[in-house]
């Protein structure tokens, strides 16, 4: 081939690279949200602030979490499971799913009521019994008595999911008083320490801790400081727990959720950031709730994960873990 041939050859391939790159351009000037799973989720979400602790009935964009494309198996077959903050969002999808699979499921909550009774009716409806607990993780011996509760009406617990969160947005450090880091603290990483704690002296070889870890754990959030520093610390705390407890095989994992539409970001966030919200993301768009419980019945079942503790598992809409 001689010379000019090669040049030629060389120009008509840049050529097409460059229709090829000018079409990709276009296509991400649409930004257009990747649709992977069974069903088409939403993609604009309102111009909505919830006041705390956020209400899912009151959100305008009613969360995802019936997953109706899930066939339970038995994979949690007359399993007993505690799920803190299980009134909205995550937790309420985790317990519908987990109640599908053929568990009877305790629903901590700390002020939702509605919320909380409605989790309840989806559980009862997946044709398996719920126990409804208000209370507040911040509190040992709420924390103490939420599980001695689930001992007497269930005889046992399997698993135990930690997943009450509190969230708060400052701009800088500054503005985080000791009042505000002591909320975060005490509720995010004190509570799933407490829960562990009270749960552990009933969890038996093969039982299970799962954690709600966060995506802002892996990478931090510049306006979630004190949230960030929770789910980091999150994260460790498993890895550690699930060494300490191995021997009596007691797995503890954890799921690093990115962007999911539930109350927390509403009750956080001010209008105009929630609309924008989970659009930075690879897909372009927040999960729905049942996006990701099928994770948590992954990691709970001994079926699935029998072999698996320690990790943290990253649910987040983007490519790799960070």
């Amino acid at each position: 081939m001689s010379t000019d041939d090669t040049l030629k050859t060389q120009r008509e391939i840049q050529q097409r690279q460059d229709r090829a790159d000018a079409a990709q351009a276009k296509s991400d000037e649409k930004g257009e949200a990747v649709q992977a799973g069974p069903r088409t989720q939403p993609v604009d979400l309102p111009a909505q602030h919830l006041e705390k602790p956020g209400v899912e009935a009151d959100l305008e964009l009613a969360p995802r979490f019936m997953a109706p494309d899930y066939r339970g198996s038995g994979k949690l077959q007359d399993f007993v499971a505690l799920i803190t903050g299980a009134d909205s969002g995550i937790g309420r999808a985790v317990a519908v799913l987990f109640a599908r699979e053929g568990a009877d499921v305790a629903v901590c909550y700390h002020s939702s009521t509605e919320d909380a009774e409605e989790t309840a009716r989806c559980v009862e409806a997946e044709g398996r019994q719920c126990l409804l607990l208000q209370g507040d993780v911040k509190d040992s011996a709420w924390c103490d008595s939420a599980v001695a509760q689930v001992i007497a009406r269930f005889g046992k617990l399997d698993v135990l999911v930690n997943n009450a969160a509190f969230q708060e947005h400052a701009s800088s450090l500054e503005d985080l008083d000791d009042e505000r880091i002591q909320e975060t603290l005490d509720t995010n990483i004190g509570g799933y320490l407490r829960m562990a704690r009270a749960a552990l002296p009933h969890l038996k070889n093969g039982a299970s801790i799962i954690n709600t870890g966060s995506t802002t754990g892996l990478r931090g959030s510049p306006k979630l400081i004190d949230y960030s520093a929770t789910k980091g610390a999150i994260h460790a705390m498993t890895k550690a727990l699930a060494s300490n407890l191995i021997d009596r095989g007691i797995r503890v994992n954890a799921v690093a959720p990115g962007p999911v539409w539930t109350p927390l970001n509403p009750a956080d966030s001010p209008a105009d950031k929630v609309a924008e919200f989970g659009k930075q993301t690879d897909m372009k768009r927040a999960a729905q709730p049942e996006e990701l419980s099928p994770a948590y019945v992954f990691l709970a079942s001994p079926a699935c994960a029998g072999y698996i503790t320690g990790i943290v598992l990253p649910v987040t809409g983007s490519v790799g873990a960070i």
